[in-house]
Formats: C-alpha cells, sequence, structure tokens
C-alpha cells in the first residue's frame, strides 16, 4: 500500500511588502507634536490678551478715581464753608404747604425778601472785583435787580450817605449784562437823570441823591465802595 503524500501549499508575504504598508506610521508622531505646539500657543495669547485688558481697566478706574476725588474734596469744600457762614438761620414758615420744603430761610443778619436774602457788606470798602469775589466767598453774587418792588425793598435798607455796588456790567460798548446773565431790560432800569454818561465807567452803583432820591450811576470799576450781596432763601 503506497503511502499517501500531502502537499499544503504554503505562502509567504513578502515582509518588505509588509514593512511598505506601515511605512508612514512613524510620521504620525510628529503631527500630533505640532498639535500639541498649537496648544501651548493658544494660552500665551489668552494672558497677552487678559494682561492689556486689565492694564486698561487699571487706568481708567484710576482716572475715575481722581475725578471722584477732586470733585468729593470740591463738595467737602463748600460744605464746610456753608456750615461756617449759615451755621445760624432764620426761617418763616411758607403760606402754602409743601410737602419736602415747608420753611425757607435766610442767614443771620441777611434782609428776606421774595425768594432771595440780601446782606449789606458795610464792613468792606473795596472795587467792583473785590466786593464780587466777597458775595462769592459767602455763596452769593451781586445784586441783581428786575422789577421796582425789588428796588424799592433795596434802597429801604441803605444809608443815604453811601454807594453801593450792584451786579452791573458794562460789557463792552455799553452792553449792559447782570452777573448772574439774566437779560437787561431797559424798561426795568432806575438809572439817575442823564446816566449812563462815561465810557470808561463799566460798574454800577445804587447812590442817593438829595433832589432826585435814589438811582443807578456808572463808576470806575476800581473805585472803592460797599456793596450789595444776593442769594436765594435756602429751603428746608
Amino acid at each position: 500500500m503506497a503511502s499517501e503524500i500531502t502537499y499544503a501549499e504554503v505562502k509567504i508575504r513578502n515582509k518588505s511588502s509588509s514593512l511598505g504598508t506601515y511605512s508612514k506610521c512613524p510620521a504620525a508622531p510628529s503631527e500630533k507634536r505640532i498639535h500639541h505646539l498649537s496648544k501651548l500657543g493658544s494660552p500665551s495669547l489668552l494672558f497677552t490678551s487678559l494682561t492689556v485688558f486689565l492694564l486698561l481697566l487699571a487706568i481708567t478706574f484710576l482716572g475715575s478715581f481722581i475725578i471722584y476725588f477732586q470733585k468729593y474734596s470740591q463738595l467737602l469744600e463748600k460744605k464746610a464753608m456753608k456750615d461756617i457762614i449759615y451755621n445760624e438761620l432764620y426761617c418763616a414758615k411758607n403760606a402754602s404747604l409743601m410737602e419736602d420744603k415747608d420753611w425757607h430761610c435766610c442767614p443771620k443778619d441777611w434782609k428776606p425778601f421774595g425768594s432771595h436774602c440780601y446782606f449789606i457788606s458795610s464792613g468792606l470798602v473795596a472795587s467792583w472785583n473785590k466786593t464780587k469775589e466777597n458775595c462769592s466767598h459767602m455763596g452769593a453774587h451781586l445784586v441783581v435787580i428786575h422789577s421796582q418792588e425789588e428796588q424799592n425793598f433795596i434802597t429801604g435798607i441803605l444809608a443815604t450817605g453811601t454807594g453801593y455796588f450792584i451786579g452791573l456790567l458794562d460789557a463792552g460798548h455799553r452792553q449792559w449784562q447782570w452777573i448772574d446773565q439774566t437779560p437787561y431790560n431797559e424798561s426795568a432800569t432806575f438809572w439817575h437823570k442823564g446816566e449812563p454818561n462815561q465810557n470808561s465807567e463799566q460798574c454800577v452803583i445804587i447812590n442817593h441823591r438829595k433832589k432826585t432820591g435814589w438811582g443807578w450811576n456808572d463808576i470806575p470799576c476800581s473805585d472803592n465802595q460797599t456793596a450789595i450781596c444776593q442769594m436765594k432763601k435756602i429751603h428746608l
């Protein structure tokens, strides 16, 4: 009995071709490395942007703080000035009751009339500019007169032998202006006869003349006179 011989076909895959199939594999890590580097760059850009933003924010905050501090200091200064000047008030109750402002007041030694308080600065004889500054330091301004009633009230508290600066000024070319910027109304003026009469006399006083009584007279601003200060009433 003849022995049977079995043949098996064996196919051997070429190693070189097998290696060629996976030849691209070593390049993969370099791609991943580049990807990681780009990720590392993003936090740096974000940090720079955040730093710039915080710097701008700090500058803005510092500028705002300086402005706020200056305004706060000015308010404190004004409050301190008012505390000194208006430490004693004389008040009256309004005839028509209001919810939040029942009382109207004037500082001690100031005279009330209408909606204002008036002060005769008889202790200071100075130029128009100096008397203007004196009124300003008291939270007031040189008096502004717009009616016959107000003129009569003011002249009723003045001494006849003295001249008093008011808040009327020639701004040039005889263009008269009130110190509070309210309109100058020629129909409500109280000039002495023949006044104003000199272009070089640019400031105005109230004074009394024996024949004509009280009226306005233009004089040089450098002349020394007393003055009348005016402020709005304080409401409580």
